[in-house]
């Protein structure tokens, strides 16, 4: 049954990054195998979801799950609201909707983080390795940590060459996933 919902949630992530998936260097590129990894982490351990609710693992695996909505809606609700996605960037084939955007956005969670989303995808990923930690659990959270990273990368020299100095000024005096840390 796992392989088979495996199989589904690859086609239609593979769907949703089908023009991404074409262009290899794009961070859209590596964020689908990020995904990948997360899928095939939920899938490992979602059998174990809520068993022994209490034990430390359990609540750290909460823990880090309901933080991973935090900088998701932040981020997501100032991309919206001062990115201002636009056809504008119709050129960029690769990139969803929401990440169209027109206007750099620096402030709220950005002004500590230049990438809450995939902040939230570490912490997701993490959150679910907890649930029933493994060495196979422990090897697709790393593997999904480095996509996670050359997506970020990546996206960095995207937002550059759309964005150019601007953004290189706003790499200094920002973290990539943790506020003042790293």
């Amino acid at each position: 049954m796992k392989v088979i919902a495996f199989g589904i949630g690859t086609a239609l992530l593979t769907y949703f990054s089908r023009r991404s998936l074409r262009v290899p260097r794009s961070h859209g590129f590596y964020r689908f195998f990020a995904w990948e990894c997360i899928l095939g982490l939920f899938l490992l351990n979602v059998s174990f979801w809520f068993y022994k609710p209490l034990a430390w693992n359990q609540i750290l695996a909460w823990v880090l799950l309901f933080a991973s909505l935090i900088p998701l809606g932040f981020g997501v609700h100032f991309l919206r609201t001062q990115g201002r996605p636009a056809e504008k960037r119709e050129s960029d084939s690769t990139l969803l909707a929401f990440e169209k955007t027109t206007t750099l956005v620096t402030s709220g969670i950005y002004k500590y983080i230049r990438h809450p989303l995939y902040s939230s995808l570490f912490l997701l990923a993490w959150g679910i390795f907890f649930k029933s930690p493994s060495v196979f659990g422990m090897a697709l959270a790393m593997a999904a940590t480095l996509f996670l990273i050359a997506t970020a990368k990546a996206d960095e020299a995207e937002c550059i060459q759309f964005f150019g100095t601007e953004y290189q000024k706003y790499m200094e005096h920002t973290k990539r996933f943790i506020p003042f840390l790293f």
